[in-house]
Formats: structure tokens, sequence, C-alpha cells
């Protein structure tokens, strides 16, 4: 047995070279092209992407219209996989169940019966347990399509024809919207109004040359199936000018400050209403969003209902703000990529209603051509029976003698002219139908079927007329099946911050030496004259004292430095406001304080020049207990952490006593307790990092410690105000402190004997300042610094607060004019 081999060289001969990377390239473009145009992108002309388009083109030939009964969804599946769309029948089943979403669709193509999924991201049910037929609007997506509108092409087998588009009576890709993600591209095309595109649509007819801003004239920007809100309108018009935009969207809600609750009441397109509770819900356990106590979804069936309720000391807008900021606010990218062509294009909103014109242009044109040969058909059929009639008793005489159904039609084609199909149609004629009332019927049906002809050859021969069948049948769908705008429109105001809602004013902060602290308005403390006993301002437990005042506007930030040498930064809005006999609030829930670190100091950062180059001329100037000084560019305070950073370097047993904004061209003033006083140039200590631990100030001696350092602006200050524990206190000219080197002994500033006793603070004063004295008991005092006698170096001063026995001044501030001034302003 002998067998053929081939040869060799013929295989040889057969075999092709090809470059590997040029087969990968090719065999992925084709790849691409095929998930492009096959799966995931729509075509413009009818908004669909082939699995829609296929499962109602299904639908339509199973006769499962809005007007039949329900089919089993895993029915509508199985017919659409076998015949149309050789793919997955989860895939098919998920685009069938969105058609019949009306939170995702605007104008639903299925009318679905059982669960196709919520709003909360719950799935379908099963499609063997759901039903769905095609909605009324979905069969304008089809309507004619028998008529030649539109092209067929092969099922993938082969077995069936298919559209390659439907007709689509309104522009769906806009109307419904579509998502999808192809190879290297993506579209994001969102719902419009019905009604708004249809208007669109007519415009663009009518006027070729109208313009995009033309066109949204009419439509004023998406309309989402959830409403909610748009937030501004630069978004929409970029899309629609571009193809291409983001869209703030923000749900609608409502709030009532009385009842102190926000209730939402619509949701941003796409937003999952379970996790968006669920998110919420994380963020108040978290901490991240404050002042919600409680949370209940009361929505169903009518609509959307979150009901937000808030603690009693909320600020509304804040926690409206927390939850837009989070939760209540998404975007939406918008990418009007579409199929023209069999390519993808993205499109501005002109470009696809004129795509969508000259689709519509050729459907009706197409339908016309048929609708006419039709005619014309029915017209030469009616023309024969016409014929017959005139001739009734030889044509029936004639058939009456034929030898059969042929020898009659030959007959009357020979005898009268007939055409084939006008002889086969009379032959076929029922006695009935030669009487003179079918006659009259006939007659009346020829001249409507002769004025069918002449409108079809009249739209067929003019372009106004063709269009104006569109615009009418437009008009139509859009009477029947248009509805009100749902999405609004908002401008964008910017966020509401806590401190937007808090009015700028000056504010007395208080610090006990347990760490309470706490705020209240200046104006609540009238200008007194020295000497009085001023009134009580702050409640302490026992045991606990004051240790420092000071008065800060609402809305500064405060640096405030311990005796760990750390700094913290606070805003004094932050700060709790309380009544003058409130204790306050433990510091440690607003700072990150270890368990033995206590507030020693405290800058206000309105004492601080931020314009660039004189910020980098400021220093932060530090003095301590044991008599160090230290500079650090206020620069190196910028970033601060919540938990603090390093301001300076502390020996065992040294703690911080004051801290000053220089500008590196003042002289300070250090005060000791025992009243003694040193002023020198401030560069004589030089600028040092956060870390370091600084250089000699004043030479102490024995027990004696700082009490306070002060910057002299000659501009600004004209005396040196001292104040001591037991209430008395001094002004003095600043030429009565000559200039020395530091780290010397320094001049005596009072007399600090029995009566006086230690000092506890010094500071540069100029006219219109004011003192704010408080006692450790809590005692608070409010003068003009003028009201304090003009007396030197060495001297015993006046009473500045009466003090009660056993009671000391425990801090004082000094409010600048301007501040006041201000103040008294608002």
């Amino acid at each position: 047995m002998s067998t053929d081999t081939p040869d060799d060289d013929d295989v040889a001969e057969r075999i092709e070279h090809v470059r590997v990377e040029d087969e990968m390239e090719q065999s992925y473009i084709d790849y691409a092209m095929s998930v492009i145009a096959g799966r995931a992108l729509p075509d413009v002309r009818d908004g669909l992407k082939p699995v829609h388009r296929r499962i109602l083109y299904a639908m339509h030939e199973d006769g499962i219209t809005s007007g039949s009964g329900h089919r089993k969804s895993s029915s509508i599946v199985g017919t659409t996989m076998g015949d149309y769309h050789p793919h997955g029948d989860s895939a098919i089943y998920d685009a069938l169940a969105r058609m019949a979403q009306d939170f995702s669709m605007r104008e639903p193509l299925v009318d679905g019966q059982g669960n196709f999924g919520s709003i909360d991201g719950d799935p379908p049910a099963a499609m063997r347990y759901t039903e769905a037929r095609m909605s009324p609007i979905a069969e304008e997506l089809l309507d004619d399509i028998e008529k030649d509108t539109v092209d067929f092409a092969s099922n993938y087998d082969d077995r069936l024809q298919e559209p390659e588009v439907l007709p689509s009576a309104f522009p769906n890709l806009l109307v419904n919207g579509s998502s999808g993600i192809a190879v290297g591209m993506s579209t994001n095309v969102p719902p419009h109004n019905l009604g708004e595109v249809v208007d669109a649509t007519i415009e663009l007819i009518e006027n070729p040359d109208a313009t995009v801003e033309d066109l949204m004239e009419h439509v004023k920007g998406p309309d989402f199936p959830t409403g909610a809100n748009i937030v501004g309108r630069n978004g929409v018009h970029q899309a629609y000018k571009t193809g291409r935009g983001r869209l703030r969207l923000r749900a609608k809600f409502e709030t009532d400050e009385e009842a102190g609750r926000i209730v939402v009441t619509e949701l941003p397109y796409q937003a999952n209403k379970a996790r968006i509770i669920e998110r919420i819900a994380d963020d108040v356990n978290e901490g991240e969003i404050e002042g919600i106590r409680d949370l209940r979804d009361e929505s169903d069936r009518d609509g959307i209902r979150i009901v937000i309720e808030l603690k009693r000391d909320a600020m509304v807008d804040v926690v409206k703000n927390q939850l837009l900021e989070s939760h209540l606010e998404t975007t939406f990218g918008v990418i009007n990529l579409a199929l023209v062509d069999g390519q993808p294009r993205v499109l501005d909103l002109k470009e696809t209603l004129q795509e969508y014109i000259e689709h519509r242009r050729e459907v009706v044109r197409r339908r016309s051509k048929y609708d006419l040969g039709e005619a014309e058909d029915r017209a030469h059929i009616l023309e024969g029976r016409l014929k017959a009639l005139d001739n009734v008793e030889d044509v029936v005489e004639a058939i009456r003698n034929s030898d059969d159904r042929d020898a009659a039609r030959a007959m009357l084609q020979e005898e009268w002219a007939f055409s084939e199909e006008q002889a086969a149609h009379v032959v076929r004629m029922q006695l009935g139908s030669l009487t003179s009332m079918e006659r009259a019927s006939i007659e009346e049906e020829y001249e409507d079927v002769q004025a069918t002809i002449d409108r079809l050859e009249t739209i067929l021969g003019s372009a106004e007329e063709l269009d104006q069948v569109i615009v009418d049948e437009l008009e139509a769908v859009a009477e029947q099946y248009g509805d009100e705008r749902r999405t609004g429109f908002i401008e964008d105001t910017g966020s509401v911050t806590h401190e937007d809602l808090i009015p700028e004013s000056e504010q007395v902060v208080v610090m006990t030496e347990d760490d309470y602290i706490k705020r209240m308005e200046l104006s609540e403390f009238r200008a007194q004259n020295r000497g009085g006993k001023g009134i009580i301002g702050t409640g302490l437990k026992e045991g606990d004292a004051v240790a420092s005042v000071f008065v800060a506007n609402s809305h500064d930030y405060l640096l405030c430095f311990t005796n760990h040498g750390q700094v913290y930064k606070l805003k004094t809005y932050e700060v709790p406001e309380m009544s003058r006999t409130a204790r306050g609030k433990s510091a440690v829930n607003l700072l990150d304080l270890d368990d033995d670190e206590q507030i020693e100091s405290v800058v206000n950062t309105a004492d601080i020049e931020h314009d660039g180059e004189a910020e980098e001329q400021q220093f932060l100037t530090m003095v301590t207990r044991g008599g160090y000084i230290k500079r650090s560019g206020v620069s190196e305070f910028q970033n601060i952490l919540s938990t603090g950073i390093r301001a300076i370097s502390l020996e065992d047993g040294d703690r911080l006593a004051d801290v000053e904004v220089t500008d590196g061209a003042q002289d300070v003033v250090i005060a000791t307790r025992n009243g003694m006083s040193i002023r020198f140039d401030e560069t004589e200590a030089r600028a040092m990092g956060r870390t370091a631990r600084g250089v000699r100030g004043v030479d102490l001696e024995g027990d004696d410690e700082v009490a306070a350092v002060a910057g002299i602006d000659e501009s600004r200050n004209s005396w040196l105000l001292t104040v001591t524990e037991n209430g008395y206190g001094k002004r003095s000219d600043l030429d009565a402190y000559r200039v020395q080197s530091r780290n010397g002994k320094g001049l005596i500033d009072i007399k600090t004997n029995e009566r006086n006793g230690g000092v506890t603070a010094l500071d540069a004063v100029g006219p219109g300042d004011h003192l704010v004295t408080m006692s450790e008991q809590g005692q608070i005092m409010r003068c003009p610094v003028e009201d304090l006698s003009i007396v030197g170096r060495n001297t015993m001063g006046v009473t500045v607060m009466d003090l009660e026995a056993g009671d000391r001044v425990a801090a004082v501030d000094v409010v600048d004019a301007e501040r006041i001034e201000s103040d008294d302003e608002e």
C-alpha cells in the first residue's frame, strides 16, 4: 500500500513568514475593534450597544410588545443568545435588567415585572423569576423596521438577519445615555430630558447653522432619572462644546433647623443609597463627622428619604458641608464617545444631533420609498378592478367561458390589456365585489391611495417636506412620552466651614493650672478704673487655679507652648465658648498633651506679619525660667503636627517662661520675678533651630527666675508695663531702661517687697491699650493702661486690681488699641 506524502518544497511554499510583533499588533487591533464596535460602544444613531439592540429586536420578533403579556426573562435571554448574541447569559440578563431600572434609565426600554435590582445596589432576582416586555417608548425605536428603513446583516451563524441599527424615532443616545469601557477608550454619556432633546433636534433641523449655545437654550443640561442637582453650569458647557466635561452632582435635601435634622430626598445618579448611609455612619462613629446623633433610612416606593438627626449644639451648615464633601456629592465625567460609521468619535452636542438627524432622514426616505412602492402596487390593482367593473358583463362572461384560471387570466390580459397582477386579482374576485356599492368603495380607496402616492412623492422630492415629517414625528413622541425635568441646577457657592459661621470678635481665653480652658467675649468685661475688684471670670474646681489669660480674635491661630518644650496649634474658635462662671473644658480634648504636660505660654499668630519677606524676618523669642533666651524663625513653625513639634530643648528642672514675636531689629526686655530687668538687642541671641536650648539672657541671683519677656516696637510702644502678683503695677518710660549686653544682672524694674510680691508680667504698651488682669481665684478685670501712673524704675507702683485675701494675680494680657477699636465697631 502506498501513501502520498507532501513534498517538502510544497509545504515550504505555503508557509508565510511574519514578524511576531507585527502579528501581535494586528491581532490586538482586530480584537480591540471587535470590542469597540461589537460590544462596548453605542451607535450614535440609535444610542444602543449590540446587546441592547439584539434584546429589543428579539422581543419584537417574538411579539413581546407593550400590548402583550410579560414573558419570562430567561426566555428572552435564551432567544437573544441563541439567535443573535453569542455571549454569556449573565451579560445579556444584566443588560435586560438595566433597561428595566427606572433609576438607571431616563426612559426605561423594558417593562419589568419582579425584582430588577434597587438603588441600594441589590442585584436583580434570577432570570427565571422575573418577567419582561417592551415598554411603549421602546417600540418607537423599532417602529417601521419592516419597511426597509435600516440595513440588515446575517446573524452569527448565518441563519437569520438582524438589524445593524434601529430606526429610532427619538435621539435615544442622549435621552437614555450610555456607559461602557472598550479597549483604550470609554464612553459615559449622561441621560437627558426627552422634551428638551426633541426641541434641540427640531431647532437644528430648522436652523442648520445653530451653534452649541443655541442648542443649549433647549437642552439645559443632563436630566438624571434620580433627579438631584447639578452644581454650576461650567461642566455642562464644557461637555456640550467639546464632548468631554466633569459635572458635580449634589443630592437634594432639606434642612430643618428647628427640628435639628437634614432630610435627603434625592441622590446623585448611580449613587448607592445603602453604601452612602453605611459610610456616613462609619464617619460618625470614627469622629470624622461631628454633630449627628441618629441616621435613618425611611425610603419607600414613593421615593428616597434619609433622615439625619443632629445634636442640639450641632451647626447645621457645618454638618451639611461635611456630608457634601464626603457623601452627598459625586462627580460625573462626561465622555460623549459613540460609533459614527463604525468608527469611535467624541462628539459635541451639535454633532451628536446632526448624526441622528441624518440617520432619521435616511430612515424616513427609505420608509417613504417602501410605502410609495406599496401604494403604487395597490393603485395598480385598484385600477384593474375598476377596469373590470367598467366591463363587468363581458369580463364575467369571458371568465365563465374559460377552461381554467390560467386561461381566464390570459384572456383578460389579451382582451382588455390587464397586467398579469391585475388579471390574477380579477380572477380571484368574488361576485359580491361587483356591486355598485363596492365600486364606490374602490373608487374612494383609489383616491386615497393616489393622495398617498402624491404625498410620498412630495416627501421624496423635497428635503423640506421630508424634514417636516421628522419634526412632526418627533413632536408626537415628545407629546406622548415627555415629562418635566427632574435634575435641577444650583450655583456653586463654595463650602461653608465652621469658621464661616463664627463671627469675628475678640475673645478672652482662660486656662487653669489643671489645663481647663474656655473662651468668652471680651465685650463681657467692660473697662473699669484701676484698683477695682473686677468680676468673676471662671469657675474653678477645688485645688485648681488660673494659670494664664490672653485675648485673641475668634479666627486667630494660637501657638500653645508647653513645659515640655513642645508647641501646638489651635484655632481660637475651637476653644469652647462658655459662661463666666463655667469651669471650662480639659485641654487634652483639644490638644494631644501628655499626662504631665501643661501649657506655659501662648502666642497669637495675628501678631505675625504674613506677607512674604516680612514673615521671613520674624522670630519667636523664647525665654526660660532659668534665664535662657532663644530665637527661632517663624517659618520653622508653619507645619505643626496635631501631636505638636519641638519648640525648644530644656535643661532638667527648667521651664518655659514666656514667648514673644520679634522682627529681628527690636530690643527685648527680660523681667525677673524679683523685680530685675535687662534690655538688649535681640540679635545678641543669634537665631537657632527649633531643637536648640538657646543662650544665657540674664544672670540670675539666688532663687530668682525669669517672669516674662517683651519685645519693644518704638513706633507703637511708649512704656513698659509691670504687674506684680499682689495686684500692683506701673508704667515706666522706655528711656528708663538703658540697653545692655545680654547675660548681665540688669537694672531694678520694680520693688518686690511684701506689699507688691513678685513680678507676674511685663509688656511693652502704647496709648489706647487695655490691660486684662486675672487672679488665681478667677476674678478678671479690664482697664486702660493709661490709668496706671507713669513712674520711674525702682518704684512701688499703684494698685491695679483689688484682690481678696490669699488671692494673687495669675496672668496679664495687653489688648492693643487697634483690636479694641475693631471689636467695638463689630
